[in-house]
């Protein structure tokens, strides 16, 4: 975890060939939120983008590089004191050994947050 204290996984599941839900929860108490922003913590979409980059190396099982990124679509802010709890859904193609692709969609309640298209090669 690049961030230390930043979330915890919950729970991450293989629900069908490939794809895999999680959950996530926020540490609403985390420094990070004390500078973006004070009195309306928004959690940083890079760190979101870190949490998709460590649940895909969780899911291959080895350490990822992030060679591109597409159709990032960041649609709703995350306030982690009101909304700490999100579920991502990833869904993991491409050839494992050379280019691994990841899709994601995340939310919270009924909300959709962010939607990307990441490439990942092994480190």
């Amino acid at each position: 975890m690049l961030l230390k204290d930043f979330y915890t996984v919950e729970k991450l599941e293989n629900v069908s060939d490939r794809k895999y839900n999680a959950v996530v929860v926020l540490n609403n108490q985390h420094a990070i939120f004390k500078g973006h922003f004070p009195g309306n913590p928004v959690t940083p979409g890079v760190c979101m983008m870190q949490i998709i980059k460590e649940l895909s190396q969780e899911i291959v099982g080895s350490s990822l590089f992030m060679t591109s990124s597409s159709n990032v679509k960041f649609m709703a802010l995350i306030n982690p004191e009101i909304n700490p709890v999100l579920k991502l859904e990833l869904e993991i193609s491409g050839d494992l050994d050379s280019e691994i692709k990841v899709k994601n969609t995340t939310i919270f309640d009924e909300t959709v947050a962010l939607k990307l298209s990441n490439t990942y090669k092994k480190a």
